[in-house]
């Protein structure tokens, strides 16, 4: 008698390597069946944004292919996951489904629903570490609370002790030999049609493991090496554009940690700093899904209640302007017009353009995240509201409200020659550096040799930074000082 299938239900790890649920049904020398489901549906389940769902199609595809060139198949269904996985199990006759855990409050309901159900039934279920070095349920402060403070949960990851090793990934596949209805990704019309905005995005990524795989080494090989001094600087290349990667699980952060660690050991380490900082960054990553598992409405609360006497203003036409790029900063719409075309944005920019939107137009901070949302390949549903709570400073150890970007003096700063700004701003291209980020503030002459006319060519700006740092902290004044 034939032994029944493993099912296999993928999520957040599309990524055949270091992928501990695929590993162990391996182990159990079994036909398999990979499950992806699309559920849009689910109780505190977040549909994905537009940019997110181009980044899902092509990621499913790479991932399909792979697998079919292994001896599998991936099965794609859609629906709510209470309703579709047992369903799966019924027709294949599965008595063990295994997945990666996910750590969303309506994920983790989800999942808790579905083991309950399975084991009524008599299906084994196992779950796995594989999207975050340190798992919610494993780090509390000695109070036994859970974190608010990025440095000591830092501290917490780096006492936990180093991280498992990445799994190989496999040789073989051996796919159920059944027959299995399975939707066409086509289908789902997760691609853009009317119009296509995509040309951009498709021009600056490739999703997939294997393209995950070739940015984390040519960021090891080369970006590491300056990342402590440079990653502010969103003329250079010098961040590891692997944050979508992680998003879809085309890589672990198990891989990169390890990698990162087997460069230290070559005749050229990267520094020591360069090192400990990108670690840092892989920090505030875990540290945001920690947040969300303890406030599951992170996305649409303020983490400290005060905030929610806050008096933002309702003003479509600014925030219009703000998601165009058509505030009149430099810096600002040069961010915007980045996100736009490529899906993503510098990390320095995009502090300055939340904390224009919250600390110079006074709009909520909802009102970004939702757009970023929408427009991020990288959408992640706990490390953008997480930021955004931080900028808006309503968050866990947040940024203090009253610490209000400049955009002119973030800009030249950070963009001292204007080279990023010339990028995503051409109209403005032959102005001087010394003038490039407040364009205002140049002579008839210059404005001329350059042939911009503001307020025609490019807006002048939609509030002056003085009054509108005066207002904000009039706004904040409003605000009792507890919790």
């Amino acid at each position: 008698m034939t032994e029944p299938p493993i099912l296999v239900w993928l999520r957040d790890d599309l990524r055949l390597a270091d992928n501990p649920a695929l590993d162990a049904a391996l182990a159990r020398r079994r036909p398999l069946v990979l499950l992806w489901l699309l559920d849009e549906v689910s109780p505190g389940i977040r549909p994905l944004g537009g940019a997110a769902r181009w980044w899902l199609h092509h990621s499913l595809s790479a991932f399909a292919r792979s697998v079919e060139a292994l001896g599998g198949r991936l099965v794609l269904r859609r629906g709510p996951a209470a309703v579709v996985v047992p369903a799966v199990v019924e027709e294949i006759g599965a008595d063990t489904v295994l997945w990666n855990r996910r750590w969303g409050g309506g994920e983790v309901a989800v999942d808790r629903e579905l083991k309950s159900g399975f084991a009524g039934r008599g299906v084994r279920v196992e779950s796995f570490r594989a999207a975050l070095l340190h798992e919610p349920t494993t780090l509390r402060t000695g109070a036994g609370t859970p974190f608010r403070d990025i440095t000591p949960f830092r501290n917490a990851c780096l006492a936990a002790g180093t991280p498992r090793p990445p799994l190989p990934a496999p040789t073989a596949l051996p796919a159920w030999p059944g027959a299995i209805a399975s939707d066409r990704l086509a289908d789902w019309r997760l691609l853009p049609t009317a119009p296509d905005w995509s040309g951009g995005i498709a021009a600056t990524w490739t999703p997939g493991e294997a393209a995950a795989a070739a940015r984390l080494d040519a960021f090891l090989d080369e970006g590491i090496y300056s990342y402590d001094r440079d990653r502010d600087r969103p003329d250079r290349a010098a961040t590891s554009h692997l944050s979508p990667h992680l998003r879809f699980g085309e890589i672990s952060p198990f891989q990169i940690v390890v990698a990162l660690a087997a460069r230290a050991e070559r005749a050229d380490p990267p520094p020591p700093a360069a090192r400990d900082k990108f670690l840092a960054e892989l920090g505030w990553r875990e540290f945001s899904h920690h947040q969300r598992f303890h406030a599951p409405d992170i996305a649409d609360h303020n983490r400290h209640r005060r905030f929610d006497a806050f008096p933002w203003r309702d003003d479509p036409a600014t925030l219009a302007a703000w998601s165009r790029g058509e505030t009149g900063y430099p810096l600002v719409d040069a961010g915007m017009r980045e996100l736009w075309t490529t899906g993503t944005m510098h990390n320095r920019v995009r502090m300055v353009v939340a904390s224009f939107l919250v600390k110079h137009l006074l709009i909520d901070w909802r009102a970004g995240e939702r757009w970023f949302w929408d427009t991020l390949v990288d959408a992640c549903p706990a490390a953008n509201p997480a930021s955004w709570q931080w900028v808006a400073g309503c968050g866990a150890d947040a940024a203090p409200y009253f610490r209000i970007f400049n955009p002119v003096t973030q800009g030249t700063k950070f963009d001292p020659d204007g080279t990023y700004v010339r990028r995503w701003l051409p109209e403005l291209a032959r102005l001087p550096a010394a003038v490039i980020h407040a364009p205002w503030t140049a002579s008839r002459s210059v404005l001329d040799t350059a042939g911009l006319r503001l307020g025609r060519d490019r807006p002048l700006p939609i509030v002056d930074h003085t009054l509108a740092r005066t207002r904000a902290l009039a706004a904040l004044a409003t605000l009792g000082t507890g919790d």
